[in-house]
């Protein structure tokens, strides 16, 4: 007995919440094993890996793949399920199990952060089509393109990321804002240029969000009227003083900080960013380039187990 999608293949990435999903590796496998699912287990040991095995395993038929850790993992595999902006399998499935808090793509489809619990929405044939962002951005001189499922920044998140990837791991879910109150004093706003759908505006700003789904940051719904199934991406600039951050902050955690006075809402399909000085990229909470850089949505681009 097997998932109507076919066997799974769960790409686990051991080492995501300090260990925590190897420890709760077993457990899954015993959620599956009572479900009748057939499986197999692939454990990532490098950045990349999860690419890699997700084009794999479509490559050899397999078309239902479970990304089991954190927003990076499921970012890695949604990598290896596009290419040329197509599904590389019509028919294929992502499932996710997510290893605690540090999924925050989960959040916005109700799904459980613990891998346990996750696993019991692995079976049945229950999915969800969802958009997923393609990121064109600049990195050692050259054009990169990343597909983002969930949620995309320029400029202070950016370097926030990069700055919380130095921080111990043992922080967990503290890294990001320890990060935040770290890398805030020091970053300096830019001119910023957007062009969203062939409208062209123009800012004083220290950070843009491109968003597909609502949830970041461990928690953080940072863009509550996001619809992974619109065909647009939000985008949030923000405009006002640094200081913003210490009344608004708060309220980020309960969707509660739109609108706001110095934060430009938009919705598009296409957005060109470009700022001066060059704002750091992150997406999904992987550091990758700078600006200049173009945000896209590609539509109904994958079919998520839920």
């Amino acid at each position: 007995m097997t998932s109507p999608f076919g066997p799974l293949v769960v790409i686990a990435n051991p080492r995501c919440g300090r260990g925590r999903m190897q420890a709760m590796l077993p457990g899954v496998e015993g959620v599956l094993a009572a479900a009748g699912l057939r499986y197999r287990i692939v454990r990532t040991t490098h950045p990349g890996h999860a690419t890699e095995a997700a084009r794999h395993a479509l490559g050899q038929g397999e078309r239902y793949l479970v990304a089991a850790g954190g927003d990076g993992t499921v970012h890695e595999v949604v990598n290896g399920m596009l290419e040329a902006d197509r599904p590389v399998a019509a028919d294929a499935v992502l499932g996710v199990v997510a290893a605690g808090s540090g999924c925050d793509f989960v959040r916005s489809f109700g799904l459980p952060g613990d891998a346990v619990q996750g696993a019991r929405h692995l079976a049945g044939d229950r999915v969800r089509p969802i958009d997923v962002g393609k990121l064109t951005y600049t990195a050692a001189g050259a054009e990169v393109t990343r597909y983002f499922p969930n949620i995309a920044e320029a400029g202070l998140g950016g370097a926030v990321v990069a700055r919380a990837a130095t921080l111990a791991r043992s922080l967990g879910t503290a890294r990001y804002a320890c990060g935040f109150w770290l890398t805030l004093p020091r970053f300096r706003p830019a001119t910023v240029r957007l062009e969203a759908d062939g409208q062209a505006f123009a800012w004083r700003a220290h950070n843009v969000v491109v968003a597909n789904c609502r949830f970041y940051g461990g928690g953080m719904q940072i863009s509550p009227r996001s619809q992974p199934d619109d065909g647009l991406l939000d985008v949030l600039v923000m405009v006002g003083p640094k200081s913003d951050a210490f009344t608004t902050l708060p309220k980020v955690y309960r969707g509660r900080h739109l609108p706001h006075r110095n934060i430009a809402e938009l919705r598009a399909s296409r957005i060109r960013l470009e700022a001066d000085p060059p704002f750091p990229i992150e997406a999904d909470g992987e550091t990758l380039g700078t600006t200049p850089a173009t945000f896209e949505i590609i539509p109904a681009a994958l079919r998520l187990k839920v």
